[in-house]
């Protein structure tokens, strides 16, 4: 079951977000002393609060036997752009279609909202998730390199 997240569950998010994205950061050698800014070191119950309350992002988690086990947020952009973030699935709950529901259901919320285009941001070397993406029709459009990352951030887009 997908459902918009209310105030008090925030913390459960940051426990999902930051454990989810940990595989991540264990897999390419991501700490917070070479990755604060990452996710899984740079997600706080205050940053998610600031996201839902002063941003207006749309949150939402998927539950299973009523445990949250995988959560993403939109962020509606400029024009008729939105952009998908921090969607992740618990590592015991991969490979069960969770996430495929979530991006399905990000989309839906996105039409909803009046985007045409849905952007995502990834760790592009992590090619896994890339080929992942673009099973789900997602292109990818380019890369930047920042100095504050160990990593290269890869750009995709989807015409919803």
């Amino acid at each position: 079951m997908i459902r918009k997240i209310r105030r008090s569950e925030i913390q459960n998010c940051v426990e999902v977000i930051c454990k989810s994205f940990m595989t991540v950061a264990d897999e390419f050698g991501f700490s917070i002393q070479n990755a604060p800014s990452f996710t899984a070191f740079a997600t706080t119950e205050e940053r998610l609060l600031d996201q839902l309350e002063k941003e207006g992002r749309q949150m939402f988690a998927y539950y299973e036997n009523g445990k949250m086990v995988g959560y993403y947020s939109l962020l509606k952009q400029d024009g008729e752009e939105c952009e998908l973030n921090n969607l992740c699935v618990l590592e015991e709950y991969r490979h069960k279609k969770i996430g495929e529901r979530l991006l399905e259901h990000a989309f839906s919320e996105a039409r909803k909202m009046g985007c045409s285009q849905m952007n995502i941001g990834i760790v592009e070397e992590n090619v896994k998730l890339r080929r992942w993406y673009e099973m789900n029709g997602v292109v990818h459009i380019g890369t930047e390199k920042y100095d504050f990352f160990p990593f290269t951030c890869g750009y995709m887009k989807k015409a919803l």
